[in-house]
């Protein structure tokens, strides 16, 4: 896993990728305490940056590997963004996906034309084996949520974008704070601001209760977590970092931050309010860490990623009806 598969990548992704902009706010600089760039890969396709990987993975594939087709396991980003770069590429899709995901990811899924199957994570059926099983008896092609260096070296793209937006705005020393489940953006990421933007340092954010990238890089192995759902943020949710993202995280990345469900339906009111941008609670964890957790961020500047914007109605309007809520005291204009 390197650069050049990162810069290989970019140049499959052109004219079907979103170049997303580099956002600002004065709302959002004053609650923070510093300058906040905003980075919504949820006006990326499918609603989030799974796209840049999905799109990667597929047209790297063998001609006659494509036409077989695909399989993948997700929560529902990953699986919109599989669905629809197997469906441009003209390759079919199955998707594996749990039970208790976003009605609107199952449903956006179904709609691109990927078949999708169900299973119970509250009741630790193994979605491994269940893609593993599928995709034997069909001949299909895993393309695995993060640890998968095709997927990483498309969701690196995003480090590239960064770098160059954060140069153009003249920002050359700052954390990038970057929403993180199993580590394949955060890892992307941190690989192209180690080549384009040194001055950039990465750090992974995480819900409470889900933190296994920020514990692992304390400890310096690989750490588990005790649960694998029952959060908001189930987007960005994995039981452990993977096998080839942490080593990258593990030599790249600053310290992970951890924020709780309510700081990341706050940021999402934030988000709404401040840029007209619709983010999901997991794609809002870095913006709520930036906003919430100043005191574990140094520095002028401050660059975070919204991850993806596929929030069910329900979730959005209890972000919304915080109201004031969103705002600490003392920090409100």
């Amino acid at each position: 896993m390197n650069i050049e598969m990162i810069r290989a990548a970019a140049e499959r992704l052109k004219g079907h990728a979103r170049r997303t902009p580099l956002l600002s706010s004065p709302f959002l600089d004053e609650i923070a305490g510093r300058r906040v760039w905003v980075k919504p890969e949820c006006l990326q396709h499918t609603g989030s940056f799974k796209f840049r990987g999905a799109w990667s993975a597929v047209s790297a594939l063998p001609e006659d590997a494509r036409a077989r087709g695909v399989i993948a396991y997700s929560s529902g980003n990953h699986a919109q963004g599989v669905a629809l770069a197997a469906a441009s590429h003209g390759a079919s899709a199955v998707i594996v996906m749990p039970r208790d995901a976003p009605q609107v990811k199952i449903e956006n899924t179904r709609a691109l034309g990927a078949e999708v199957v169900l299973y119970d994570r509250a009741a630790a059926e193994d979605r491994d084996a269940i893609g593993r099983e599928i995709a034997d008896a069909r001949g299909l092609t895993l393309i695995k949520p993060f640890d998968e260096p095709q997927v990483i070296a498309g969701q690196g793209t995003t480090g590239l974008e960064i770098a160059a937006q954060a140069a153009e705005v003249g920002v050359s020393q700052a954390d990038v704070i970057v929403c993180c489940g199993g580590g394949g953006f955060s890892s992307g990421i941190a690989l192209a601001l180690e080549a384009d933007a040194p001055g950039l340092r990465m750090r992974p954010a995480e819900p409470e209760g889900f933190d296994d990238v920020a514990r692992s890089l304390r400890s310096g192995k690989i750490e588990r977590n005790a649960r694998v759902s029952g959060s908001l943020c189930d987007a960005i949710i994995s039981p452990q970092p993977g096998d080839i993202t942490f080593p990258i995280l593990k030599r790249l990345a600053g310290p992970g931050l951890v924020v709780t469900e309510t700081e990341a339906l706050r940021a999402v009111a934030q988000a709404f309010s401040r840029l007209k941008v619709v983010a999901e609670p997991g794609g809002a964890v870095a913006l709520a860490a930036a906003l919430f957790h100043g005191d574990q961020i140094e520095g002028e500047d401050v660059i975070v990623t919204i991850s993806g914007g596929n929030v069910d109605p329900d979730v959005f309007q209890q972000a919304l009806s915080l109201g004031d809520e969103a705002v600490p005291q003392g920090d409100a204009a």
